[in-house]
């Protein structure tokens, strides 16, 4: 065979015409690819000791050595302002200006000493204040507000007044505690953060605030608590004072809440208040109205659309002015709680509270575990309550018996309609007898397929079961299970039971949280 010599002097005079080419290119394009990010890193060492030969200027050898010096810069795109890990800074922390899109500017610690950068109030309003700013992280802080206990303050306080949109605000990986507020909960305190819209004239709101990692303990009163002046609608109607909360309602959006534990909060948990579309999931409440002479819940929402509260574990609500771990509360539109577990709480597991000329309305309450919740299992307030809900949900009491399964406010007129649907759920008394009484029940509470072992139910409940459900410690079915692909068919069922099994649109589900085949 003959072979055809290659062609080596034109395939070496190609490649080095590439080559070139690509030397070119590179080169063209150095300057853009080597361009530096903007801004600067701001130091901030409050143990130092400033020398007036040398003024401090924010450098890593000549750090700030007060808040009041880090307050005083205006700061921008890509700038950091980093506090000294070990060291205790006392006062406020209020800095000034924003980050941009591509370049936040962040809030944040330096240095490798064992100790957080400690923030400490001190007794003031606000241990840190962000005050109409956006494009901004706070991260890796301790925060602490204890002197002076009894008086209005904050761990720290998102506040927008006349500003339009704020974007793009994380506060994640921060340690707040021992916030020793009073018995307040207003529009601008007492909370470990508080978020809160102001201002009269120009309506502003939060677009992308993501709250994650946090860890709160010891707090007075409010865990994570939002507020807004411009929440003014007709579904809200009188529960809230019009000339208090006069704008137009301006929800904020893309929030969401997550991966935070909270633990001895004296009020409320988590509170949104206008909102569209937030997110609470995968948080840890343990701890909540335990030094409160008002009512408060674990995670509510007031005057919300669309709101989804989801794989969070609430207990120790610690007593029965509400204290139940969930409320879908006044003007609360299209609420999701789904995929919680809630357990040990003296109030009880739901609240549905429209109140004072308010509605609630398309509640969906799904897929959840209950343990030993107390008092009441669902209560629901005086006002209209529309299309609300429960459906595959475990409610399981084996220390405690609840005195009421459904207890209606006494007071609601009887042309109000509380229209609470229960299908598939399923009810264990595993203690003592009696109990689950219903108070003030309404023509529009309704029960079907649900099971009741050791619950005396005397409201009709076609296709229900009473059989023991053998249902296991762990919250599944048992083998021969008669809750087994007994209940009924539900619409846009979520896709999923508690343990994160599908379920399906066609099939017959079982009856409870738990969707699959019995386990031996």
């Amino acid at each position: 065979m003959r072979h055809r010599r290659t062609p080596t002097r034109a395939l070496t005079a190609a490649a080095t015409a590439a080559a070139s080419a690509a030397a070119l290119a590179l080169v063209t394009l150095a300057p853009a690819a080597q361009a530096a990010a903007p801004g600067h890193r701001h130091h901030v060492d409050c143990s130092a000791t400033s020398d007036p030969t040398t003024p401090a200027d924010g450098s890593a050898t000549r750090p700030w050595t007060t808040l009041a010096e880090a307050n005083a810069h205006t700061y921008g795109p890509g700038d950091r302002l980093l506090f000294k890990r070990g060291a205790t800074c006392t006062g406020t922390l209020q800095p000034r200006g924003a980050g941009s899109a591509d370049h936040v500017f962040t809030v944040a610690d330096y240095g490798d000493a064992p100790g957080r950068a400690v923030l400490d109030g001190a007794g003031a309003h606000d241990a840190v204040l962000l005050a109409n700013t956006q494009h901004l992280r706070l991260t890796r802080l301790e925060i602490t507000n204890a002197a002076a206990p009894g008086t209005e303050r904050n761990g720290v306080r998102l506040r927008l007044s006349d500003y339009g949109a704020a974007k793009n605000i994380t506060l994640d990986h921060l340690t707040i505690h021992d916030v020793r507020g009073g018995d307040h909960k207003t529009l601008t305190g007492s909370s470990a953060i508080h978020v809160a819209v102001e201002g009269t004239t120009v309506p502003s709101w939060y677009d992308g605030l993501d709250i994650h990692h946090n860890t709160i303990r010891e707090v007075d009163r409010e865990g994570v608590y939002f507020k807004s002046r411009f929440s003014k609608r007709d579904l809200v109607g009188n529960q809230q004072d019009p000339n208090a909360y006069p704008g137009p309602w301006t929800p904020s959006l893309n929030v969401r809440i997550h991966h935070n534990t909270l633990t001895s909060i004296a009020g409320d948990g988590i509170k949104l208040d206008t909102t569209r579309g937030a997110r609470v999931d995968h948080n840890r409440l343990d701890g909540f109205q335990l030094r409160s002479q008002a009512a408060n819940a674990g995670i509510w929402t007031f005057n919300t659309d669309d709101t989804v509260v989801e794989y969070n574990e609430v207990s120790g609500g610690g007593n029965t002015k509400d204290g139940m771990s969930f409320d879908a509360d006044g003007a609360s539109k299209g609420t999701v709680f789904q995929y919680n577990y809630s357990h040990d709480n003296t109030g009880g597991f739901l609240l549905i509270c429209p109140y004072s000329g308010a509605k609630t309305l398309d509640t969906v309450v799904r897929y959840n575990v209950s343990r030993d919740d107390g008092a009441r299992l669902v209560q629901n307030c005086w006002g209209p309550i529309l299309n609300t809900q429960i459906y595959n949900n475990t409610f399981v009491n084996r220390t405690r018996v609840p005195a009421y399964l459904v207890q209606d406010d006494a007071g609601s007129p009887a042309t109000t309609r509380h229209e609470l649907t229960f299908r598939n759920n399923l009810f264990v008394n595993a203690g003592p007898a009696g109990g689950y009484a219903f108070k003030n029940p309404t023509p529009d509470l309704s029960f079907s397929h649900n099971l009741f072992h050791g619950v005396p139910m005397t409201r009709p409940n076609p296709g229900g079961v009473e059989a023991d459900p053998l249902l296991r410690a762990d919250f599944r079915l048992g083998t021969g299970s008669p809750a087994l692909s007994a209940g009924t068919l539900i619409a846009d069922n979520g896709g999923r039971d508690w343990f994160g099994n599908a379920v399906s649109a066609t099939a017959v589900p079982d009856i409870g949280a738990y969707e699959g085949s019995g386990v031996n």
